[in-house]
């Protein structure tokens, strides 16, 4: 069966704007690690958890490039967002590296790396 890189990565997007935590959980790597844009790490529960302080007002995802290797795949985009983080607003934009790989039982995202731009 052929899975559809994008398909995952715009599910982990609907996930991450609707704060769906369980989804995120069945889309997430078990040794998923998150390097923010400026060098912090955040491991799975971590990323799962940051939802209790903040929340995705929009999110858009453009110049998406997906590589396709043999059990892995590397999906490369800018994306634009409004969020609120402990009830601060921000707006972001950053072009960001996720790393999907094939597991026994699925495709799951083991990592994902965010680079800030400038706004535009």
């Amino acid at each position: 069966m052929t899975v559809d890189i994008r398909e995952l990565q715009q599910a982990f997007d609907d996930a991450e704007l609707h704060a769906d935590t369980d989804r995120l959980n069945a889309l997430l790597a078990d040794d998923f690690t998150s390097i923010g844009e400026r060098g912090y790490l955040l491991d799975k529960r971590q990323w799962i958890d940051r939802h209790a302080d903040f929340a995705y007002l929009s999110l858009t995802t453009t110049e998406l490039d997906v590589r396709r290797y043999d059990r892995a795949a590397i999906v490369r985009c800018v994306q634009r967002s409004r969020a609120t983080w402990r009830g601060e607003a921000m707006t972001l934009t950053v072009r960001l590296s996720q790393t999907w790989i094939e597991l026994p039982d699925g495709w799951r995202l083991a990592g994902i790396q965010f680079s800030s731009l400038d706004p535009a």
